[in-house]
């Protein structure tokens, strides 16, 4: 490898304070750095792009890679609230559900996702990124289909298992889909784009339990109509995984919709994030760096903190809109601008956050958000059925704060066992939390809830303090590296934007706040 360029020579008293970590990466080999290192240094000095080139490249990543991952996303969370729209529409009944049984099918599903996370995570670093995603989707769109045979609370119990098990690797995966393919300062709305499909889910999903329980009702369908939803979403689910398959690739590199100018245009273009677009080797620096970073608990605290609520109102709305005074049928149609309320907070602020740079921010203003609407339905008196519905479609915008940590781990981790171990991490405590969730919401405390509804007060204000703290911190270290790099302590070792090195490593990686 060449020797290193110094942007700025440092002084004989300096020397002795750069960092040994810079200099052991000057020797760097090439197999330990990123997978597009070999065609950068083939490619080095020959590639440059027009403004218009560039928007016209990334225009074609867009129309290529987005539109897949806002509607599997979306579908699999239609997935996970099917079983609260059943609950209206029969399953309970149907199964013999009774006591907290109904709430341990919301727990289940968790423990299926928390046993096979960090796995699945190695996994994705190992095998064909797009690939094997693709094959999760399509394995539990079946299992998903299989919920319409159950008969009772055991069946139903095995099937939610293995529905944690298969989806355990798609937020993950988008999420590193993201980081090969976009500029950090292009990921936040991006991310939030295919995110904000779980509210399109509500909506949609909304619409067609309505349709089913009003066809059920009339006994129109062959099938129960709680059936029938877990058909049709896991019939779409398989559809669009296959799709997945065949359409996305696992990185740059292997994009036949990109010419070999255009892949390594694409590789410029994310130089500055310091990230590359993967490596398949475990490293265990890495892996114990990702332990000791104090951002990476913050990131744990906050996925368990927030997943409380969400946890608990994914699979119980229809119940508490119901408390309201609303009928079963109308809790359907009624929950649906919740999904609109989603949509608009993560994509606006996503989009506001990137824009100047405070994704962490605008965050906490979503948090607020869905703490004043927690508020107003705990308490409203219960005659004002309509401002309680209003303050239920406000918690809609506690999504923003989720998919905010979930675009800084692709944004803001670097180093590619770093970044798997973090999501890992991150997605663990996101079981945990969606398994405490249900919990809170006792059978003994309906219709109001108000244990669960205070302890969701909480926990969306202990959200607000930790994004907060993760904001400082990150503002803090950018201030610290913009001064090392005044007083010439930052070494630039050549094309070490694809040596896979984290963020702590690299001095010139600066975070999102």
């Amino acid at each position: 490898m060449s020797t290193p360029e110094v942007e700025k020579a440092p002084s004989a008293e300096d020397e002795g304070r750069i960092s040994k970590d810079v200099e052991a990466h000057i020797s760097v080999r090439l197999d330990d750095g990123d997978e597009a290192l070999k065609i950068v240094l083939e490619e080095e000095g020959s590639v440059s792009m027009t403004p218009e080139e560039e928007a016209a490249l990334l225009r074609k990543i867009d129309w290529h890679i987005l539109p897949l991952l806002c509607i599997v996303y979306g579908l699999q969370y239609w997935d996970k609230t099917t079983l609260s729209y059943s609950s209206i529409m029969g399953i309970q009944t149907a199964t013999h559900l009774v006591g907290q049984q109904y709430s341990w099918l919301g727990s289940i599903f968790y423990f299926g996702y928390l046993a096979f996370e960090y796995p699945t995570n190695r996994l994705l670093q190992r095998l064909p990124l797009a690939k094997f995603t693709a094959f999760n989707i399509v394995v539990w769109g079946i299992v998903l289909a299989c919920m319409a045979g159950t008969t009772n609370f055991a069946g139903l119990m095995v099937v939610r298992f293995f529905l944690g098990v298969f989806e355990a690797s798609v937020s993950p995966g988008f999420a590193l889909l993201m980081s090969q393919w976009y500029r950090v300062n292009e990921q936040g709305v991006r991310t939030g784009l295919w995110f904000s499909f779980n509210g399109f889910a509500i909506i949609f999903g909304g619409l067609v339990a309505y349709a089913l329980a009003k066809d059920d009702q009339a006994h129109e369908l062959s099938i129960a109509g709680w059936k029938a939803v877990f058909v049709i979403a896991g019939c779409l689910t398989i559809a669009f995984g296959v799709v997945l398959y065949l359409v996305m690739p696992d990185s740059p590199l292997t994009a036949r919709w990109l010419t070999p100018r255009e892949k390594t245009m694409v590789i410029e273009r994310i130089r500055g994030n310091n990230q590359g677009v993967g490596n398949k080797k475990f490293k265990l620096h890495q892996f114990i760096e990702a332990f000791m970073d104090i951002k990476t608990w913050l990131f744990v605290a906050f996925s368990l903190i927030a997943d409380i609520p969400n946890g608990g109102l994914s699979n119980f709305f229809s119940l508490i809109i119901t408390s309201f005074g609303f009928t079963a049928q109308q809790s359907l149609l009624y929950g649906c601008p919740a999904g609109a309320v989603e949509v608009i907070t993560i994509i606006g602020f996503l989009w506001l956050g990137d824009k100047f740079n405070a994704r962490l921010l605008f965050a906490a203003v979503s948090e607020t958000i869905s703490l004043l609407g927690i508020v107003l339905i705990y308490a409203l008196p219960t005659s004002m059925k309509v401002g309680r519905l209003f303050g239920y479609y406000l918690t809609g915008a506690s999504a923003t704060g989720i998919v905010t940590i979930l675009s800084l781990i692709s944004s803001n981790v670097a180093g590619y066992t770093k970044k798997t171990t973090v999501a890992a991490l991150y997605l663990i405590f996101y079981c945990v939390g969606n398994l405490i969730g249900p919990q809170v919401f006792q059978a003994k405390d309906a219709p109001r809830y108000t244990p669960a509804l205070i302890t969701i007060v909480v926990c969306f204000s202990l959200c607000i303090l930790i994004l907060l703290a993760i904001w400082y911190i990150n503002h803090r270290e950018n201030i610290r590296r913009d001064e090392m790099k005044s007083r010439g302590e930052y070494v630039h070792v050549p094309n070490q934007e694809f040596l896979d090195q984290t963020d702590l490593e690299n001095k010139a990686f600066r975070y999102r706040c």
